[in-house]
Parts: C-alpha cells; sequence; structure tokens
C-alpha cells in the first residue's frame, strides 16, 4: 500500500479524502472541498451532509463537559459572504419557483460541469469504501501520529477509544464523562479511536433509508422507495448482491490478468523509459536543427544586408561627385574668380586678331555657363527613395514560419472509386490539410480467414498523384482500401476505410456492333463503339399521335462484337434513366442473328418480345432452356417477373407478386455461367442480385441490347484503359 497514496488524493486540496462523496461522473471529492467548491460558485444551501449522520458531542452546545472550550466562531468574511449571498437561495432561484435551477459541479478531475440536480450534495452518495482504505492507508504508514481526544481542553490528550454512536473520540476520563452509567450512551460500543466516523452502511439521500438495489439504466443505489417510484419505471433494477457479485468477478478477473502480466507491464515501462530518452535526445536534435536554419537565415539576411548598403554607399559617392563637380563650376562663375575673372582679362586685350583668337573659345564656354545658370538643376537627386525595400511578403512569411505539420487524413472520393477489371481508387485531401510529397495505398481481402497476429496489409508505396490502380484483383472478393500522406514531416493518419466489392467473374472487354439488326436512321454508335442511343422513329410517333390506328414498330438491335463460348464471363453497363423501353441480356448469336436481321412488327402476331426468357411472366411448360435472356427497362425501372420476385424477396399481400419493378441503379451488371447456362443480372454497385435465369449455352453466346422507343445505353470502360474525358452521346453522358 506504500506506492497508493497518489490514489488517495483529494484533486481539490491535494490531501486524503476526508468523507468522499462520489460525483455523477465517478469521481471523488471531500466533502468539505465539495461544500466550498459550491460556495465559490455562487451555490450556498445546497451542501448537505449527504450522510444524515447523528451528531456528535463535539459540535453540540448543550452537551459540552465544562472542560471543553467555547466553539470557534465562523470567520467574519464568510459570515458576510453567507448574508449577502442569501443563505437559502442561489443565482437564478426565486424561492417558489416552478423550474429551480439545477446545480452544476465543476469536477476537477474530468475538468467538466457535472450536474448534480436541485438537491446539490445532498443527493451524492458517501464513499465509504474509500474511507476504509484511507484510514487502512493511515495505520500502514503511520500518517498524522496519534489521534487526539475531541473533548480535552487545549492541550488535548491522547484518544483511547472512539464512538461510532457520537462520532467522536475520546480520551479514558472524557469517554467515562460522556457515557454515565444508568443511560442510555452507557450501551454504546467503543472502538478504536479513528478520524472518521462512518455510518453502518450507505443510506438513500432521498428517502433515508438503506439501499437495498442497484439501477442498471441510471447506473446507481436505490432503496425499496425508490424503486417503486415512477423515476425508476421501466429502468433494469438488480438486488444489490447481484450488482456486488458481477463488479467484483469483473474486477477480479482484470485485476488478475494486470498482475499475471507483470512482465509486460515492466516491459512496457522500459519502452516507455527508453522513448523518454529518445524523446529527450530528439527534442534535443530538434533544438539544434532549429537553431541552425535560424542562424542560416540571420547569416543570409546578414549578407544581403551588407550587400544592400554596398549600393547605397556606391550611389551616395556618386552623386557626391557629381554635386561637388557643379559646385565648382558654379564657384567659377563668381566675380574676380574663375571663367568670369579670365573673361574680363581678355576683355582688355586691344589687338583685334589676338582677341578674336582667344575669345572665340571663351565665348563658347560663357554660353554654357549662362545656359546652366538660367537652366539650374541639381546635378544629382538628394532623395534615396529607390532604395527602399518592400518587405512586407517577406515579413509574411517570417510571421508564418512554423512546423512542417504532416498530412491530414486523406478523404476517398466514393463517387469515383470503383472495381472493375481493376480497382481505381481516387482521393484528396482536406482543404487546409499540409501537402504531401506521395502517399501509401494499403489494402487486404476482408472474406479470408484471419491468420494469428496483427492484420497484413498489402501496400504500394510512394504513390504520386491522388489515383491508383489496383491490378489483378481476385474475382468475388470484398477489399478493404485505406491511403496515408508523407512528406518531410512523417506520415500522417489513415483515412477511413472503403469496402469495395469485385465482379463475381473476370470482365468480359467487347465493343458494340451495329451489323445486325441495328438501323443506322434510329440507333448512333458513338465513336469508341463503347454507347448507343436510339432515336424515336416515325412509326412510334405516329402510334403516339394515333392511338386506334395500327402501325408497325421496330425493334432495333445491338450486338456485342465477342462472344462467350466457355467459363464465366462479367460485364457492366449504365442505362439512361429516360430510356423508354431497353432490353439488356444475352443470347446464342446464331439465334440473335436469325431473328433480328429484319425489323419485326411488335403488333404482328408473329412477333413475340419475350421469345427467350425474359423478367417478365413466362410460359412455364417450356422446359428447354431459353435461346435468349433479358432484363426488361423502362423509364427508370426494372420489371421482374414472378420468379425474379420471390428470389429477391419481394412480396404482395397473397405471398409473391406476379410482377414488380424496382428502381434503376446507376449501373447494371450481367454475369454469364456459360458452363451452368445461367445469367445473373446484378446491380453493378452493390452487386446485390436483380434475376437469375437460364440461358441454352449450346453454341456461342454475345451480349445483346434492344431499344424500342428513344434510349441510351453506356457501356463500362476498363479501368486500365479509362480514359480522362466523358464521351456524351445526345445528352446522355457515359459513366467515368
Amino acid at each position: 500500500m506504500k506506492n497508493m497514496e497518489k490514489e488517495l488524493l483529494c484533486p481539490v486540496c491535494q490531501e486524503m479524502y476526508k468523507q468522499p462523496l462520489v460525483l455523477p461522473c465517478t469521481h471523488n471529492v471531500c466533502q468539505a472541498c465539495a461544500r466550498e467548491v459550491l460556495g465559490q460558485q455562487g451555490y450556498i444551501g445546497h451542501g448537505g451532509d449527504p450522510s444524515s449522520e447523528p451528531t456528535s458531542p463535539a459540535s453540540t452546545p448543550s452537551t459540552r463537559s465544562p472542560r471543553l472550550s467555547r466553539r470557534t466562531l465562523p470567520k467574519p468574511d464568510r459570515l458576510d459572504r453567507l448574508l449577502k449571498s442569501g443563505f437559502g437561495t442561489y443565482p437564478g432561484r426565486k424561492r417558489g419557483a416552478l423550474h429551480p435551477q439545477v446545480i452544476m459541479f465543476p469536477c476537477p478531475a474530468c475538468q467538466g460541469d457535472v450536474e448534480l440536480g436541485e438537491r446539490g450534495l445532498a443527493g451524492l452518495f458517501r464513499n465509504l469504501t474509500l474511507e476504509r482504505v484511507v484510514e487502512r492507508y493511515r495505520q500502514s504508514v503511520s500518517v498524522g501520529g496519534a489521534i487526539l481526544c475531541q473533548l480535552c481542553k487545549p492541550p488535548p490528550l491522547e484518544a483511547t477509544k472512539g464512538c461510532t454512536e457520537c462520532r467522536a473520540t475520546f480520551c479514558n476520563e472524557c469517554f467515562k464523562l460522556f457515557h454515565p452509567w444508568g443511560t442510555q450512551k452507557a450501551q454504546h460500543e467503543p472502538t478504536l479511536p479513528t478520524l472518521s466516523f462512518r455510518p453502518k452502511g450507505l443510506m438513500c439521500p432521498d428517502h433515508k433509508e438503506e439501499v437495498t438495489h442497484y439501477c442498471k439504466t441510471c447506473q446507481r443505489l436505490v432503496c425499496q422507495l425508490c424503486r417503486v417510484r415512477r423515476t425508476h419505471s421501466g429502468h433494469k433494477i438488480t438486488p444489490v448482491l447481484s450488482a456486488y457479485q458481477a463488479l467484483k468477478d469483473k474486477l477480479t478477473k482484470s485485476l488478475t490478468y494486470i498482475l499475471g502480466n507483470q512482465d509486460t507491464v515492466q516491459t512496457q515501462i522500459c519502452e516507455l523509459e527508453e522513448t523518454v530518452r529518445h524523446t529527450e535526445v530528439s527534442g534535443q536534435q530538434a533544438k539544434e536543427e532549429v537553431s541552425q536554419l535560424v542562424r542560416g537565415l540571420g547569416a543570409v539576411l546578414e549578407e544581403k544586408r551588407a550587400s544592400l548598403l554596398q549600393a547605397i554607399e556606391e550611389c551616395q559617392q556618386e552623386r557626391l561627385a557629381r554635386l561637388s563637380a557643379q559646385i565648382q563650376e558654379h564657384r567659377s562663375l563668381l566675380d574676380g574668380s574663375g571663367l568670369v575673372g579670365y573673361a574680363q582679362e581678355v576683355l582688355k586685350e586691344t589687338d583685334q586678331p589676338c582677341f578674336v583668337q582667344a575669345a572665340k573659345q571663351l565665348h563658347n564656354r560663357i554660353a554654357r555657363a549662362t545656359e546652366a545658370l538660367q537652366t539650374f538643376r541639381p546635378a544629382a537627386s538628394s532623395s534615396f527613395r529607390h532604395c527602399q525595400l518592400d518587405v512586407g511578403r517577406e515579413m509574411k512569411l517570417l510571421t508564418e514560419l512554423n512546423f512542417l505539420r504532416v498530412p491530414e487524413a486523406p478523404v476517398i472520393d466514393t463517387q469515383r472509386t470503383f472495381a472493375y477489371d481493376q480497382i481505381f481508387l481516387c482521393w484528396r485531401l482536406p482543404p487546409h490539410s499540409p501537402p504531401a510529397w506521395h502517399y501509401t495505398v494499403e489494402f487486404r481481402r476482408t472474406d479470408v480467414p484471419a491468420q494469428p497476429g496483427p492484420t497484413r496489409w498489402q501496400r504500394r508505396e510512394e504513390v504520386r498523384g491522388t489515383s491508383a490502380l489496383l491490378e489483378n484483383p481476385d474475382t468475388g472478393s470484398v477489399y478493404v482500401l485505406r491511403v496515408r500522406g508523407c512528406n518531410k514531416a512523417g506520415y500522417g493518419e489513415y483515412s477511413e476505410d472503403v469496402h469495395l466489392h469485385t465482379p463475381p467473374a473476370p470482365v468480359l472487354h467487347f465493343f458494340l456492333d451495329g451489323r445486325w439488326g441495328a438501323s443506322r436512321e434510329r440507333l448512333a454508335i458513338s465513336k469508341d463503339q463503347r454507347a448507343v442511343r436510339s432515336v424515336p422513329g416515325l412509326p412510334l410517333l405516329l402510334a403516339a399521335d394515333r392511338l386506334l390506328t395500327g402501325c408497325h414498330l421496330s425493334v432495333d438491335v445491338v450486338l456485342g462484337d465477342v462472344a462467350v463460348t466457355q467459363g464465366r464471363s462479367y460485364w457492366a453497363c449504365a442505362v439512361d434513366p429516360a430510356s423508354y423501353l431497353v432490353k439488356v441480356g444475352v443470347g446464342l448469336e446464331s439465334k440473335l442473328q436469325e431473328s433480328f436481321q429484319g425489323a419485326p412488327d411488335v403488333i404482328s402476331p408473329r412477333y413475340d418480345p419475350d421469345s427467350g426468357h425474359d423478367s417478365g411472366a413466362e410460359d412455364a411448360t417450356v422446359e428447354a432452356s431459353p435461346p435468349f435472356a433479358f432484363l426488361t427497362i423502362g423509364m427508370g425501372k426494372i420489371l421482374l417477373g414472378s420468379g425474379a420476385s420471390a428470389g429477391a424477396g419481394l412480396t404482395g399481400r397473397d405471398g409473391p407478386a406476379a410482377s414488380c419493378t424496382v428502381p434503376l441503379p446507376p449501373r447494371l451488371g450481367i454475369c454469364l455461367d456459360y458452363e451452368r447456362g445461367r445469367v445473373s443480372f446484378l446491380d453493378a454497385v452493390s452487386f446485390r442480385g436483380l434475376l437469375e435465369c437460364p440461358l441454352d449455352c449450346s453454341g456461342p453466346v454475345c451480349p445483346a441490347f434492344c431499344f424500342i422507343g428513344g434510349g441510351a445505353v453506356q457501356l463500362q470502360e476498363p479501368v486500365g484503359t479509362k480514359p480522362e474525358r466523358k464521351v456524351t452521346i445526345g445528352g446522355f453522358a457515359k459513366l467515368d
């Protein structure tokens, strides 16, 4: 018990607990400290004693012995504070208020406000177990020395007995004085002297009865009266014995685990101590690096300062030289000196030829001096405005100079991330995240048996950009992916995990072939042969205008240029939700070419739109597998027959629906199992099954798309050859 003193200290007074109270946040605080904290918060009159214990002789004036000294009066400042606070009121509450204010207690341990209710401290339980632990700890380490009698005059004698009923410690003389023979107090059982007197058991703060049950919903001990109150109606309430045994078993199990792993604890302590040493060394290195960089910046600034001052000095000397020369020229123009004096002497010459010879050159100099005198201007400016520095940007950079932070967790773009023949993963950094030099992509399968040890991830290191391709994923699997960025400061946090379903079979690559059953007047196939658009013809417009007039509606068919002869294959496409009627599926190549070479009459009795197996109602008497399997889509809905409805769990009032419709998903998936002769239609986003039907696979089978009226279909492009562009056909954009 010698090392547990830290657990026994009150967070307010930093001393051992004295009559600790259990706050609703499960932290403990001394009762006196709690009263003082509430007083500082302005709550007066709500610090009632939750133990409701009998009054001790030491606090009852009528039972004082003549040997007792007078009770110490409260301090004047505390009395003044009580008078100003209004005794039984607290801020915001008026007497008789219908909605009294709830008392909030600032817990010093969790640094948050805890709601105490209207009764304040009077509604809290006293932690008797913690008091017993504190008392045993004091006795084991002999904290506090001898216990003195509480009833003696100063100096008090050492206490020899204690009384739980009186809640006081006595010397022999005082015990006899307060427990005279022939009175009821003589029946009190003496105990060993102690500093803390506890009641015999926990009492309900509301009803002053012994607690007998524990409310799991409120996580609070309750008495019999609390149990039948409306406050705990419908709550899970168990006897105290059950709660005691359950908590004791949990605590014993956890403590046994900790005690049984002391080597692990010691190893972790050593690891933490080593981490502390590395932290000290790394911190010192970081300080030196920062100091070196700042000194480098200072050296660069000092060098730049010297060069700028040198440039200013050279400019200043040049200007001073020019101004000095100009001053000398002007001084020569003074009377009797320089050029003027020389000209005055030349004018005294009387020999005309000699005068002309000397005055000619002199006249040019005098003319230039006269012109300079008339248009006077200093030879150099005294201003150095061109030498001003604009350091606003540099000052901002220096002000914002800070440590480089690691990139924040990337955000995976779920709209652009998908799995097809490969997995295409796209992400971005949050707006205010530091930049990342490169990324690490991690992925793993979730549908494989777990192996002992930590979860193993496959990694792709140093990914440039904000997208990545994961090649050759396993079919029919679920992958979980995550990304994190890296820069000079290190690796950042991982993004949230994203789960992707891979196709149930290898992806079939093909293009659209309009040579069979395709009318160029009504069908437009894109240049890349991955999108087709159907334009309603004149017969359909006439049928809409004259409903009672017979007309011929043609079915336009587009086939894939690849036929399947073995194995399992999967492909996906997107159907325009505004399409009038589109059939997506597969069929025997020979039967498709034979049936749709001409333009059938959909109103003629010889034409059966469900000649193969369709998602609508079928003839149950046909036993042979049909040569076709189509899924009917129209106006943003998918038509499912009775078999598909029952398989998908779609039922009506009287059992499985005869036919029903489901919303059209963004992409449709078709999975062909050639050996089994089965075709499955899926939601290509969630891979939820829509329909499964048989198919005659006695020959090559190819994808087929049928149009009645306007519509558009876009094949899903392979991820590996996915261009960064969009191909739009008549307003219907393919899936990017």
